[in-house]
């Protein structure tokens, strides 16, 4: 399911950017998924 998404201008910035939210703890991360997508909503088919 995904929840959370961000666009970027080149792959060399979006893979620093996987890399950097990986290395997050567990509540930054609902600290990004939760503004955009309060209900967890699977946000997959708003990208295709």
């Amino acid at each position: 399911m995904l929840v959370f998404y961000e666009i970027h201008e080149t792959m060399d910035s979006a893979i620093t950017r996987e890399k950097q939210i990986k290395s997050d703890s567990r509540a930054k991360k609902l600290n990004l998924i939760e503004p955009m997508n309060v209900n967890w909503k699977d946000l997959y088919d708003e990208i295709i």
